[in-house]
Order: structure tokens, then C-alpha cells, then sequence
């Protein structure tokens, strides 16, 4: 059984008092690639924001890369949010500093002190996403498909077990969004990262089949049970 970095039992979604989703049971383990599915105000975003913490987990149990989210106080949050990675569709970069100066704010912000060390791990993640040439770029002197890339090299700073990807290509083309599908796939299958990805391009989903978990009606379906023959 490979480890899991995420798994929720029994759990209850709800934002403020309304039930969301009522019973839902996922796990996903190391170097697994999920998309997570449904129409806008099915849960999904609520899903999301209670794997990092935003809103509060009030019955069943779920465990995020080894953090226990019904034990979370507003004081843990950020040491769950250091080791998961989050990538958002609008790219969040600070745009009054270059790419290594948010990359480095990042790090000092998560309790990183040692200069070599920060300069080591900025030219290995941006290595990883293939932008070693581009850390005195300012975000706006990026393409949108650079720009994500930067997002993708932040959430790897703190070496996550886990992506949380929120529509990362909703903002791209076609042809962008293929080189941020295979650098996701790659950073999996070489990092041992699992990712969880929100995303309603059916068109990507088709090309880069992986496992769907659909939030519709107030439940989780999940077709982990239905195997992909195209996958490997």
C-alpha cells in the first residue's frame, strides 16, 4: 500500500452552516495524479479550501500531508499550508519584485534564513519548471504560461507532498496549457508529488486521462474503482 498523503473518512463539507458534501471518503496517495470535477457551486472550491485550511473541518476525519485538519488552529495552518503546494489560475505573484525576489519571499516567510540555502532551492525549483534563466524577470515581462510556471516553482519550495492545483490553466492557451499538463505529470512521476488538480477543461482531462473525483449533488463520486486502460 504506497503512503497516502491524503485521506478524509465520514467527513461533512460545510461553508458557515450549510452542508456542502455529506459523507466524503478519498485517499490519494504519493505520486498520484487526481482531477477533481463539477459544476461551479457543487462543492468543489469548498472541497479545496478545506484541504488548506481556509474553512474548518467539523465531523469526520482527514488527514493533508500528515496534519490532522480537525486539529488545526489558525497558529498550524501555516505550517499545513508550508507543506502542501498550492497553485492558484491567477498566478498570485507579487508583481513589485522579480521572479527570484517572490520566490524568496516565500521562503523567508515559511522560516527559511540560510542564504545558500535560498539561493540553492530557488535555482532547483526554478530548474525543475525550466526557467533557470528567468529570476530577474519581472512577472509582467512573463507570458502567462511563464507566470505558471513561477506559481508551480513556488509550490515546490517547501518540497510538498502535496499540489493543490485550482484551475491552473483556466487563464491559457492550448498549446500552454499542454506544457503546464506535462510539467505536472513529470513533477509526479519524479518528485513523487501528488496532485490534485480542480479544473472544468473537459479537453484536458481527455488528453491526460487520470483518476476523476466529481463532486455533484452533494456527494463525492470517485472513479478510482474504474481503471484506465489508456493511463500507462
Amino acid at each position: 500500500m504506497s503512503e497516502a498523503v491524503l485521506s478524509i473518512k465520514n467527513a461533512n463539507i460545510y461553508q458557515g452552516d450549510s452542508l456542502i458534501l455529506s459523507d466524503v471518503n478519498i485517499t490519494v496517495s504519493r505520486s498520484e495524479f487526481v482531477y477533481l470535477v463539477g459544476k461551479t457551486g457543487s462543492g468543489k472550491s469548498s472541497l479545496l479550501k478545506t484541504l488548506y485550511g481556509e474553512l474548518p473541518l467539523k465531523n469526520g476525519t482527514a488527514n493533508v500531508a500528515g496534519f490532522d485538519l480537525k486539529d488545526l488552529t489558525w497558529k498550524t495552518v501555516p505550517f499545513l499550508r508550508r507543506n502542501i503546494g498550492i497553485v492558484f489560475q491567477d498566478f498570485q505573484l507579487l508583481t513589485d519584485r522579480n521572479v527570484h525576489d517572490n520566490l524568496k519571499f516565500v521562503l523567508s516567510a515559511t522560516g527559511w534564513n540560510d542564504e545558500k540555502a535560498i539561493e540553492d532551492k530557488i535555482d532547483e525549483v526554478l530548474g525543475k519548471v525550466g526557467l533557470k534563466s528567468k529570476g530577474f524577470k519581472y512577472p509582467y515581462e512573463l507570458s502567462g504560461g511563464e507566470q505558471q510556471r513561477i506559481d508551480i516553482a513556488r509550490a515546490l519550495l517547501n518540497s510538498p507532498k502535496l499540489i493543490l492545483a485550482d484551475e491552473p490553466t483556466g487563464n491559457l492557451d492550448p498549446e500552454t496549457t499542454e506544457e503546464i499538463m506535462n510539467l505536472l505529470f513529470q513533477i509526479g512521476k519524479d518528485l513523487g508529488t501528488a496532485i490534485v488538480m480542480a479544473t472544468h477543461d473537459y479537453i484536458v482531462i481527455n488528453k491526460y486521462p487520470a483518476r476523476m473525483i466529481r463532486t455533484e449533488g452533494g456527494k463525492v463520486i470517485d472513479n478510482a474503482n474504474i481503471a484506465f486502460s489508456s493511463m500507462h
